[in-house]
């Protein structure tokens, strides 16, 4: 899969607050599945804004984005196959255990096995914790369940969206073997974004926003 993005800019944001930017307003930057990317840009300049349009979660932008060598029919098809998103506020449902934020999307998905999503758990800290109300949690463990949901689904990118921002070292060191363990057996391409000069993967190209 290739994502194509070609002279694209978000709406709300005028040429000139985008003219230092690597991706902004530039033609046909390719980004392969596969490979890892940063995103890295201060607050303000369109960094979540990118992974929504990338998502098709937000379409306020100008330009355009192709999506290369696979078949689909729609957005929802983009997202539900091809592109898994952790996004910076989580998106999940307060009022429903871990568990079951979780299982929401592999019973859409049946991309995992209850075992793998236990074990999931297990390695990130937070089996004793599944059976939690999702608003009962810490930001930290917030993070977590919703790294762990973002896997049960096929996907040929996944999207973070300043993943680990609430996370301690080792915690950071765990999710981190996990997603490359899970990027290689899918054959898939990371893109993430970051205030801080944290380089935690290894990336094939960084792009300042």
């Amino acid at each position: 899969m290739i994502i194509t993005l070609n002279n694209i800019k978000p709406s709300y944001m005028s040429e000139s607050e985008v003219s230092g930017s690597d991706v902004y307003l530039k033609k046909n930057i390719n980004l392969e599945s596969g490979k890892n990317y940063l995103f890295k840009a201060n607050s303000g300049s369109g960094k979540s804004s990118i992974l929504n349009f990338i998502y098709q979660s937000n379409e306020n932008f100008e330009g355009s984005i192709q999506y290369k060598n696979i078949r689909y029919k729609n957005k929802i098809d983009i997202r539900k196959n091809f592109i898994s998103y952790v996004f910076q506020d989580f998106k999940l449902f307060g009022n429903l255990s871990v568990w079951d934020n979780i299982k929401i999307k592999n019973n859409l998905t049946v991309h995992k096995t209850d075992k793998e999503i236990n074990d999931l758990l297990n390695k990130i800290g937070l089996s004793e914790k599944k059976d939690s109300l999702v608003n009962k949690l810490s930001i930290g463990q917030r993070q977590r369940t919703a790294i762990v949901r973002s896997l049960c689904q096929p996907f040929k990118f996944l999207l973070l969206d300043e993943p680990f921002s609430n996370l301690d070292e080792d915690n950071i060191t765990i999710i981190t073997k996990i997603l490359n363990n899970e990027l290689e057996n899918k054959a898939a391409g990371l893109i993430v974004t970051t205030l801080n000069n944290k380089y935690l993967f290894s990336y094939n190209k960084i792009f300042k926003l």
